[in-house]
Order: structure tokens, then sequence, then C-alpha cells
């Protein structure tokens, strides 16, 4: 799957995808894939994301936004 309008791949995780996320949340809604290359193709971090990455994304979420 290419990413387009509303699919976006990154190698890893970067503060101000945040922004990105509150943008397809205020459009028409998208996913950010953190661990895909451009090409789509799963890299050596993706298994690295999982947990760790999530629970920050929470934290700053929270404390960024209060939500």
């Amino acid at each position: 799957m290419p990413e387009h309008q509303t699919i976006e791949y990154k190698e890893s995780w970067h503060d101000e995808f945040l922004e990105w996320i509150c943008g397809y949340a205020n459009a028409c809604g998208g996913t950010l894939y953190i661990g895909k290359n451009d090409d789509g193709d799963v890299v050596a971090t993706a298994i690295k994301i999982g947990k760790s990455y999530w629970k920050l994304f929470q934290i700053k979420l929270q404390t960024q936004w209060a939500l």
C-alpha cells in the first residue's frame, strides 16, 4: 500500500508527528505507520516500537494537550 493523503510511513518516532495525528483527526482521518520506510517495508526499529512507543505517545498526549 503506497503512501497517499491518508497514509504516511515513518521509520521512527518524532514528537512533531503529534501535529500530523491532529491534522488527520481534524480532516478526513488517516493512518501514520511508525516503523516502515517510504516503500512500506518494515524496518528493524519496528520491533522496538510496540509497547514502549505507545506508552510514550500516551504520556505526550496527556502532558501536551491535557487529554
